[in-house]
């Protein structure tokens, strides 16, 4: 289906005609034209496979692509111009132009600037992401608050890298209409992928850099070879040298922890590296597995570290896989966040990230994430430490790995729990999280923790699955959808009042998401539709074939 035209429905946000240029939206016409109806089937086969998989169906690395898995000479592109020391990226929301200034001037060698789960997806934190980032690929990022605070960029910037939302996300605001005349909602990814890099590939390359992605809940090989076809497409449509863009995968379902030699097979010439989604990686394995018995059924979320088992053998796998096809292995993020007002607690928070770190780099990662400036010090001594003055591990092969399918699918604890505090504090930090998000804030601060769409997905659905295993606490309380409301009303009661504060609405989203019979892939994709689409807005014509 040919299409026709892209509508906008909504309110306009500041700077919006400076980035849905025409000339943009015949390129996002192009993208759509081309491949909307490939990533609706693929976003229809998650579904699908999803269902087999609670019903019981086995996961494992797949039988037909064995012969790609012994292959040993095919590699990867590797890293493009700015790419070649990663040790530590800074992760933050381009939507915010104080956080994008402070990431800039981080110190950290790579930005992952992030339009996904540390993002709200409200139409004027869309646009504000582009036009962030425009200006700070220009350096004419600089601002002074309202308080009167100036915020400068310094000489030297870290390499930036685009998180734009994943396949299965929608952005309402724009619609295309095909030949049909029926108008469906424009793809999440293709429009933050295509606004960003018709606005700055040709500027990025000019500065040294390149068009550079973090792909994010990549679930298959095939989702991860339409990607590679996109990037194809779009350096033909640009005029750009083929293997100019790179991408980087978040490894952060467990389908796709079966298949990381396949995804980097299909993005070869376009692939830079991996990346241990932690958070989101662990919200897969409960979303998966969540009504397959005992067996799959996680202990309080604290308790769930890098170190055991089955997710030491995930990042095991991810870094062996990526240095043996000439990858970079990037490691996760944290969750502790420095405290400047409470010494005690930014000790504690140092000390947590450090140990983070030095594990990571000890394992053979080329890099990692971290959430706050004052952090990038922390992981950087880690990676310097094992690097002595090289840029990467890459030449560490470990040979010694040998990582099997069942054990990324043993999910047994020794000692681990199902607490009381844990169950209270799903509920809280849910809650939290959700009310950030709904008033345009998708990367929260809450006790002493960096919270993001990935982290509040693990609360609701620890909850959605406690409660309908049956699940006790170690203290001999059953979980029961009771217990989760009345929780919330307390946590509601004892939360402070403000200004254009979104409880109810969020305990509204929360108690759907978390108790609701049918499980919702994703937290904020009907919270989106009710509260951040403005589906009654004027229609105005961007663009007609």
């Amino acid at each position: 289906m040919r299409i026709k035209s892209i509508e906008f429905i909504g309110d306009e946000a500041e700077r919006q005609d400076e980035i849905l240029t025409p000339e943009a939206v015949a390129f996002l016409t192009g993208l759509h034209n081309v491949f909307a109806g490939r990533r609706s089937e693929r976003v229809r086969e998650r579904r699908i496979r999803v269902e087999d998989i609670g019903r019981g169906k086995g996961l494992g690395f797949p039988a037909e692509t064995h012969r790609l898995r012994e292959d040993p000479d095919w590699r990867v592109a590797g890293a493009g111009p700015g790419l070649e020391d990663r040790r530590v990226e800074i992760t933050g929301p381009a939507s915010d132009r104080k956080m994008t200034v402070n990431a800039l001037n981080s110190g950290a060698q790579v930005w992952l600037a992030d339009a996904e789960d540390a993002s709200s997806p409200t139409w004027q934190n869309v646009i504000a992401v582009q036009t962030n980032l425009y200006d700070a690929i220009r350096r004419q990022v600089d601002f002074t608050s309202a308080e009167g605070k100036e915020y400068r960029l310094g000489e030297r910037t870290p390499t930036i890298v685009f998180r734009p939302r994943g396949w299965h996300l929608k952005e309402n605001h724009l619609r295309y209409v095909g030949s049909s005349g029926i108008a469906a909602p424009a793809s999440a990814s293709l429009v933050d992928f295509g606004l960003y890099v018709f606005h700055n590939a040709h500027e990025l390359i000019a500065r040294g850099a390149g068009p550079y992605f973090y792909l994010p809940k990549l679930e298959n090989r095939f989702e991860a070879q339409l990607w590679n076809d996109v990037f194809t497409f779009t350096e033909n449509a640009l005029g750009l040298d083929h293997g100019t863009i790179r991408a980087t995968v978040l490894i952060e379902t467990i389908t796709a922890a079966m298949e990381m030699e396949e995804i980097l097979y299909e993005l070869r010439e376009h692939c830079a590296g991996l990346n241990a989604g932690r958070w989101d990686y662990i919200f897969s394995v409960i979303k998966n597995f969540r009504e397959r018995g005992p067996a799959f059924v996680l202990p309080d979320r604290a308790q769930v570290t890098m170190t055991v088992p089955f997710m030491r053998a995930y990042t095991e796998l991810l870094v062996s896989t990526c240095h043996k096809r000439g990858a970079y292995a990037i490691g996760g993020m944290s969750a502790f966040i420095p405290n400047r007002r409470d010494a005690e607690a930014n000790a504690r928070a140092l000390e947590q990230v450090s140990a983070d770190k030095g594990r990571e780099a000890d394992d053979g990662f080329d890099g990692s994430w971290v959430a706050h400036p004052d952090l990038v010090p922390v992981a950087r001594a880690q990676f310097d430490r094992v690097l002595s003055g090289r840029p990467n591990q890459l030449d560490r092969l470990r040979t010694d790995v040998r990582v099997e399918a069942d054990q990324l699918l043993d999910l047994c604890i020794p000692g681990a729990t199902i607490t009381d505090a844990g169950v209270r504090l799903n509920v809280s930090v849910g809650l939290r999280y959700i009310e950030s998000w709904l008033r345009g804030n998708g990367a929260a601060a809450i006790d002493g923790l960096m919270e993001d769409a990935a982290t509040a997905e693990i609360s609701r659905s620890q909850l959605w699955q406690w409660v309908r295993a049956g699940a006790t606490t170690a203290e001999g309380t059953p979980i029961t959808a009771q217990l989760v409301e009345d929780i919330l009303a307390d946590v509601l009661a004892e939360l402070p009042a403000f200004d254009g504060h979104r409880y109810d609405d969020a305990a509204r989203v929360f108690l759907e998401v978390a108790l609701d019979p049918d499980f919702q892939p994703f937290l904020t994709t009907g919270a989106y539709l009710d509260y951040l689409v403005e589906d009654t807005k004027p229609r105005r014509l961007l663009a007609s074939a």
